[in-house]
């Protein structure tokens, strides 16, 4: 049976390697999880270590689980994957291959932990998306390769597929760390300042406002005055202008549902 690499909050001890985030430390009990099944456990956790999802997943605020395909495959070589039953060009990822992951990742799944495997046929990932997988527990990843993973095994374990967007990727651990990072910064404690993730984009429906910083002229252009004014009132007017002006020209797809929201809870 494959150990699975954990990666999160750990002790310090002397090691050649450079300090990372990957361990073998024990779990996180109560903490958010993201288990990732994929022939490329190395790719995690990628820019997923940086920045602020780094600091929280050092801090243990979450943790990463990752559980490599190529451990479970059969023969000398460790096949994961074969020809598509009906001919075809490239590779399908077997079915009882995946069911030998899926069932251990499963296993340590602990609350509310939704499967879902990374494909261009899902619905796709938006802002929402995050919102409910952040009120979760944790998530478990399928991540495809080649022409995709056996339809069965989908169908067996009723796994939700979701897309990142209209477009085809060689695999799906990008897109896992797209969605990973988007929903770990909604998580208590992970921003340090609530009142960012309440005013970005897509929070609201629309898009985000424009944002300035020093200096206050920068190439003859300045920042508007109505942000130097120390109005909030005025401010927060401006800004909410802005993002329905953004909104329209750029998604008028978002301005129309958030249109018909807002029209559906004034009647």
């Amino acid at each position: 049976m494959a150990t699975p690499k954990s990666h999160g909050r750990k002790s310090i001890h002397a090691t050649l390697k450079p300090r990372e985030l990957m361990t073998d430390t024990p779990d996180l009990a109560g903490v958010w999880t993201a288990q990732i099944i994929t022939l490329f456990p190395t790719a995690f956790p990628g820019v997923l270590g940086e920045s602020l999802t780094g600091k929280a997943l050092k801090d243990g605020l979450w943790q990463l689980q990752t559980f490599d395909l190529r451990h479970y495959g059969i023969g000398k070589h460790k096949n994961v994957d074969d020809t598509p039953a009906g001919g075809g060009a490239g590779m399908v990822l077997r079915a009882d291959i995946l069911e030998k992951a899926i069932i251990e990742a499963r296993s340590s799944a602990t609350g509310r932990m939704p499967l879902v495997y990374l494909s261009p046929r899902g619905p796709r990932f938006d802002q929402a998306m995050a919102q409910r997988l952040a009120q979760a527990d944790g998530v478990t990843m399928l991540c495809g390769r080649f022409e995709g993973v056996d339809e069965r095994v989908l169908d067996h374990f009723d796994i939700q597929e979701v897309s990142l967007g209209d477009f085809v990727m060689t695999g799906g651990e990008i897109a896992a760390q797209a969605m990973i990072d988007a929903t770990v910064r909604l998580l208590p404690g992970v921003l340090g300042n609530a009142e960012s993730a309440e005013e970005e984009s897509f929070s609201n429906g629309l898009l985000e406002h424009p944002q300035y910083t020093k200096p206050a002229e920068w190439n003859g252009r300045a920042i508007p005055d109505v942000l130097l004014s120390g109005n909030h009132k005025k401010i927060a007017e401006w800004r909410r202008e802005k993002s329905e002006e953004l909104t329209k020209a750029r998604r008028p797809d978002l301005w129309e549902r958030t249109s018909a929201k807002e029209r559906l809870n004034d009647s």
